[in-house]
């Protein structure tokens, strides 16, 4: 049987690896995508979608420039995706309530609130703009630019896209192997072998065996994350509710969406009763009212987190044609875009920010001084 070939090759058929196949066949490059179960059904299926620019930007200052540029292609990829492929990402504005419960919280939250597109409301203002927000809030910083998506939908627009632009995808398909050949690489998998002159691995925290296997001493650590969804027909909720990485989202199908836990290294891709009361807790303490709604369902994500929380985005150091994609923990969603379009430049010997390039280099690692970890 003759081994197909393609220019790339991702390994991995959730958001990301989805994104980068959209941003590489929209370029005519011969690309094809390796997913061990099905499109989107993982982590990508897990994740509330909230794009979270402003939310996160503790986490991400030092990068923002790439999370903000990411958040915003949204609002374009929203039309083409539905133009092009008739799939509607469910993109829902609003805004992020990151409500503040006391002086301190606020405190921490000044250097947000500098920030384009993000204000102050005080508990007056944060009842004219939702009236069922706890009554113990100090008032909420608006972050009225982080909207959200449906995950699953927008994976879904970009896979579509990608096959609409001639991209091969197959599902139910592990990669066994990957081995250099040439000037690229033969890939062996449950089904057939292919050949392919790049490969790009984003498989999230599956990734950890081709990290070994390519001599990068990485792990990426599974943080579980468990969610919930209640039917919201009773009161009209139009603004994510957060408070220190828990919220409240409302979908377009009168449903609300409510998570997260973070279990550190906890390989089990379901729910726990504990996990789930944990969460309804947090809940209540944000909107009381939620307490009445009837629960839909439950299920829990395995969120890739790298040892500084940052995404691998590159080139392999020493191997041409490698790359990697992962790592990119409970941002996946929001990351997305902007990974795609860095891995398409990369390949295409493009010019890339350098900032960037050296956040989110393969080769960094983690140094102890004085009993902190430190970035090299």
């Amino acid at each position: 049987m003759q081994i197909q070939k393609f220019e790339a090759a991702v390994i991995g058929g959730g958001i990301i690896g989805n994104a980068i196949a959209y941003y590489l066949s929209a370029e005519n490059i011969q690309t094809a995508v390796m997913e061990a179960n099905e499109v989107g059904g993982k982590t990508t299926s897990a994740a509330a979608g909230m794009l979270g620019a402003h939310s996160e930007w503790e986490e991400f200052k030092d990068v923002y420039s790439f999370v903000a540029d990411s958040h915003y292609q949204y609002d374009s990829l929203s039309k083409q995706l539905k133009e092009t492929c008739g799939i509607d990402i469910e993109l829902k504005k609003g805004g992020i309530l990151n409500l503040v419960f006391s002086e301190e919280e606020k405190r921490k939250l000044e250097a947000v609130m500098k920030l384009p597109s993000v204000q102050w409301l005080s508990k007056v203002e944060v009842y004219k703009a939702e009236k069922h927000a706890s009554q113990e809030i100090l008032g909420a910083v608006y972050m009225k630019d982080d909207v959200h998506v449906t995950p699953l939908s927008a994976c879904n627009g970009f896979w579509k896209g990608a096959l609409k632009n001639g991209a091969q995808i197959f599902e139910h398909t592990m990669v066994l192997e990957v081995v250099q050949q040439g000037t690229g690489f033969l890939i062996k998998t449950t089904n057939n072998s292919f050949y392919a002159e790049n490969v790009i691995i984003a498989c999230g925290v599956w990734s950890n065996k081709f990290f070994s296997e390519a001599g990068l001493q990485h792990a990426l650590v599974p943080v579980k994350g468990e969610c919930l969804s209640v039917i919201n027909d009773k009161m009209p909720l139009t603004k994510t509710l957060f408070h220190e990485k828990s919220y409240i989202v409302p979908r377009n199908n009168n449903q609300l969406v409510i998570g997260a836990t973070q279990k550190w290294n906890d390989w089990n891709e379901l729910p726990s009763f504990g996990g789930i009361q944990e969460i309804m807790e947090k809940a209540k303490s944000l909107m009381p009212e939620i307490s009445t709604m009837r629960p839909h369902r439950f299920w829990a994500g395995l969120r890739p987190q790298s040892f500084d929380k940052r995404p691998f985005i590159g080139e392999h150091p020493e191997t041409k044609g490698l790359y990697f994609a992962a790592g990119h923990q409970r941002n996946g969603i929001l990351m997305a875009p902007a990974t795609g379009m860095m891995i398409r430049d990369l390949l295409m010997e493009r010019s890339v920010n350098k900032d960037w390039v050296n956040a989110f280099k393969l080769d960094r690692v983690e140094k102890v001084a004085e009993g902190k970890g430190v970035l090299q």
